[in-house]
């Protein structure tokens, strides 16, 4: 009985010690630190290019933001035509989906009242922007202004996040 609970003891010891010190240091089981996934300046560049391409196709210029996870601008476009107006548009539509993680366009009816969400200055709600959400994390947000048309932004930026997804998830 001894020898089994000085076994218990020395695997306690070893565990504590070896395996898992930063969850035993919080004294809650849980870790000190997170490691948070982050896309590349490659990458974040790649979505861009994808989401103008796709626009040029449909014969728009656009201006394409690709936010980090903190909602800071990593890469922003504007096509040659674009007008001025749609690049603090685009940023605001990737912010809003990275924060809601959720595309714009289905937030569109969601606040209603004298006193919504929407009416912070960072937000816009409207079609154009979608989360870059691979695999549960939230890795940023993608807006797009410039067509004439949200849903014509919102194709864009899927073609952006379409052109690296799979690169991403197989990370």
């Amino acid at each position: 009985m001894k020898t089994r609970a000085l076994a218990v003891a020395a695997l306690s010891l070893f565990n504590f010690a070896f395996i898992s010190p930063a969850f035993a240091a919080t004294g809650t089981g849980m870790p000190l630190t997170v490691n948070i996934k982050r896309l590349s300046l490659d990458t974040a560049l790649r979505i861009g290019q994808a989401a103008i391409e796709k626009c040029r196709k449909e014969g728009v210029q656009i201006t394409v933001t690709v936010v980090d996870r903190g909602g800071d601008a990593q890469v922003v476009l504007r096509d040659t035509l674009a007008m001025d107006v749609s690049i603090p548009i685009s940023m605001k539509k990737a912010y809003t989906a990275m924060e809601f993680n959720s595309p714009t366009s289905a937030m569109e009816d969601r606040f209603k009242g004298s006193y919504n969400v929407p009416k912070i200055e960072e937000l816009v709600i409207s079609a154009g922007g979608i989360p870059i959400n691979i695999g549960g994390n939230i890795m940023g947000g993608i807006g797009v202004s410039g067509a004439p048309s949200g849903l014509t932004d919102e194709a864009c930026a899927k073609a952006g996040l379409a052109a690296v997804a799979d690169d991403l998830e197989m990370e």
